[in-house]
């Protein structure tokens, strides 16, 4: 239970720091949470609890191919609020495109080869 507690607290304090640091230079808050932060924390927790190479690499793998139905929600977002939509709305917009995008990579994904 303790380790699952520090793994909580140390995410949530990544977490805080990032947005401390956008309230104040946004480019730099942009860029620390752009940082692979989660993935290498995820990564290491995993490691500490299998020390499975083959569970690890797939993991790695299946990061990399899911990291790309992500990207264009930092597209819409930015042109959506700029054209005046709410906060709220532009960030259920951008979350439903990536949900359905995702769902697009784990349908398409194994039909042209990829195991995620």
């Amino acid at each position: 239970m303790l380790y699952f507690i520090t793994k909580s607290i140390l995410s949530g304090v990544i977490i805080a720091i990032v947005s401390t640091i956008a309230k104040r230079q946004p480019a730099v808050g942009a860029l620390v949470a752009s940082l692979p932060l989660v993935s290498i924390l995820g990564m290491i927790w995993l490691w500490h609890d299998t020390h499975d190479r083959t569970r690890m690499a797939a993991h790695i793998g299946a990061t990399f191919w899911f990291v790309i139905p992500s990207l264009p929600m930092f597209l819409l977002m930015p042109w959506l609020l700029n054209r005046g939509l709410p906060f709220w709305l532009t960030l259920m917009i951008g979350c439903a495109l990536t949900a359905g995008l995702y769902l697009g990579m784990v349908a398409i994904g194994p039909r042209i080869g990829l195991r995620i």
